[in-house]
């Protein structure tokens, strides 16, 4: 089957446009989390290859960041055309090294994709400012030029989308990059490079060099005055290293770390819409994604209607290898994620948890039911409301009072910048939900939930010198 499936895939390290082994000659397994089946093995990437690669960036950086602003985007959107073209193979690629059901593969791969699409519309727009000092009178001109080259550190759960989002923009702005993607899944990202050369993204001006070293390369290159900006989509504890070591050498940072998602169910809600939403809010990718819902607030007149509709619903989805038909929930993308759900699982039954549908592995590799779970006492602190619960699709559920009731039970967890899920009537509840809100977003029936508002991404590759 991997055969089939990997036959045009490189393994190896591409740096200024060649495919080269590591210094060391060190290679790394990747897994098919299906089936634990080895798909390919994978040159690992040690300091000096790290160097090699920036100095490959550096090279091309005067020849790229010099092209006219309509020759990046016109690459850009060569770049899209042929990631639609190959849809199906980068898909099954994507399931095959992170787990997911092939129909969310097809949809991160058309999301993908349209980063490429959006930056090479934007790529034209590099727009400058004119404007006079008050006392002087003297004219201020304002021109954005690339910041230099730019290290990409990205995830498991979205092993292509996370990279062409960082990506895009930093070619549209004419910036050079050396990326590092995540151990588990580098293959599609060592895949999209011979469709970015064909496209005609010059040697050296996108470098791939995965890594099980991953703090010291990084650091390495964060270490080089030639790097001028570090992008990173990840944990909250390895994003407060990499902010850390980006301040020791004034490297601009760009993070996207992790987050905290409840799901808040108001009284006066329409519950056959608010779980649709559940759905959508905690199944998205599987429940691997920084914006999923790790946990459900909801109104006691409510709680036993909206947890046995859920519980049913939940106990619906399919699981089972992504590549088969009408599967929907796929495997966790290693053994230590399975380990950490089963844990929690564990720690929350044994302090009063109930158990409505799921809750234990089935027999086969990797392979762990989606859960429910009801009857948590919001005072009491536990893991899963701190937002372990991500990564394998659990919900804990818990049953509350009015709306301040609520929002406060969710700010006594982790107060801070949230996405927040809310499910109540227009003009009702779910604004005052958002009076206890520090940060994140609010869903109402007709609106779609998001992530809290970044700058725009674009200006991440740019110096300053505009707010």
């Amino acid at each position: 089957m991997y055969d089939n499936l990997t036959a045009n895939v490189p393994t190896d390290l591409w740096i200024g446009g060649k495919w080269r082994q590591a210094s060391d000659q060190g290679r790394f397994d990747v897994i098919d989390p299906a089936t634990e089946n080895k798909i390919a093995s994978v040159a690992s990437a040690t300091v000096a290859d790290a160097k090699a690669a920036v100095d490959a960036a550096s090279l091309a950086f005067d020849g790229w960041a010099g092209r006219q602003p309509r020759e990046r985007a016109e690459i850009l959107r060569k770049s899209y055309e042929l990631i639609m073209r190959d849809a199906e193979r980068l898909a099954k690629l994507i399931t095959i090294e992170n787990g997911k059901a092939l129909s969310d593969s097809r949809g991160e791969v058309a999301y993908a994709a349209e980063f490429f699409r959006w930056y090479a519309e934007e790529a034209v727009r590099n727009i400058g400012e004119v404007s006079r000092a008050p006392a002087s009178g003297a004219r201020i001109f304002v021109h954005h030029k690339p910041a230099g080259i730019a290290v990409l550190v990205t995830p498991w759960n979205f092993p292509a989308a996370m990279a062409t989002r960082k990506i895009g923009p930093a070619l549209a702005a004419g910036c050079t990059v050396v990326l590092k993607p995540a151990s588990d899944t580098p293959l599609t990202m060592l895949a999209l490079m011979p469709i970015l050369e064909e496209a005609g993204v010059p040697a050296g001006v996108v470098n791939v060099i995965p890594s099980r070293q991953s703090g010291k390369v990084v650091g390495a290159m964060l270490a080089d005055p030639r790097v001028r900006v570090v992008s990173f989509t990840g944990s909250t504890e390895v994003g407060r290293r990499l902010l850390h070591a980006a301040a020791d050498h004034v490297v601009k940072p760009a993070m996207e770390l992790g987050g905290n998602a409840p799901f808040i169910v108001f009284e006066d809600a329409d519950i056959d819409a608010a779980i649709e939403g559940a759905m959508i809010a905690k199944m998205r990718n599987m429940g691997e994604a920084c914006t999923s819902a790790n946990r459900f607030y909801v109104h006691a007149n409510v709680h036993r209607e909206f947890a046995e509709k859920l519980s049913a619903r939940m106990g619906a989805l399919r699981m089972g290898n992504g590549l088969d038909d009408g599967v929907a929930v796929g495997p966790l993308v290693n053994a230590q994620a399975k380990q950490k759900v089963i844990e929690l699982v564990e720690d929350a039954v044994g302090k009063g948890a109930k158990i409505l549908t799921g809750g234990k592995a089935p027999p086969g590799p990797r392979l762990f039911l989606p859960r429910h779970r009801a009857g948590r006492r919001p005072g009491r602190r536990h893991h899963a409301a701190r937002g372990d619960f991500r990564a394998g699709g659990g919900d804990p559920d818990l049953p509350v009072g009015g709306g301040g009731d609520q929002a406060r039970q969710r700010h006594r967890i982790w107060p801070g910048r949230l996405p927040l899920h809310a499910r109540s009537q227009p003009r009702h509840a779910g604004f005052r939900a958002a009076r206890f809100r520090h940060g994140g977003s609010q869903s109402r029936p007709g609106f779609r939930s998001c992530c809290a508002v970044r700058r725009h991404e674009a200006e991440r590759h740019r110096p300053r010198g505009r707010p």
